[in-house]
């Protein structure tokens, strides 16, 4: 009675692994589903975002030096270099830019954000944007933005 158990169990178990074989380019495609209230568009974030299970990727605080390490004294400079950083970052993780569930941004002057929506739309799925917050601060001397960001890829 134990064997007929085990290799019934064996059998189910092998039947839900080839399943999920194919269902695998499905899950990707819906890992995330994009909510807002009263289906309104908010501009440049969502309400909610919520993804099926996967790995979370969770990237620190990026700021806008460049390559050699030195940062440019205008926004428009940092804001690309940080979006750059993200990138890489990402792909350390094996996740992109589509990847992103939540992102937070952090500006020393609220002046700059019609300039960090310009970079950021040349990065982010701006169709079905992550949820975001963007915070005035002061920063690191010179530091004109950081920011941070959660990925999530199904597994």
């Amino acid at each position: 009675m134990r064997i007929r158990t085990l290799i019934m169990l064996a059998a189910a178990f092998l039947a839900g692994a080839a399943a999920g074989l194919t269902a695998a380019p499905a899950a990707r495609q819906l890992a995330k589903q994009f909510l807002n209230e009263k289906g309104e568009e908010p501009p440049g974030y969502t309400h909610v975002v919520a993804s099926a299970p996967g790995k979370m990727i969770f990237l620190s605080g990026a700021g806008g030096a460049g390559a050699d390490g030195k940062l440019p004294s205008d926004f428009l400079a940092q804001a690309r270099n940080t979006f750059e950083r993200l990138h890489k970052r990402l792909a350390l993780a094996g996740a992109d830019f589509k990847d992103v569930v939540k992102i937070n941004y952090y500006i020393t002057d609220l002046a700059n954000t019609s300039a960090l929506r310009e970079i950021r739309a040349r990065y982010l799925d701006m169709e079905h944007p992550p949820a975001s917050t963007l915070v005035q601060t002061g920063l690191a001397p010179g530091l004109l933005l950081e920011v941070e960001l959660v990925a999530m890829v199904p597994q």
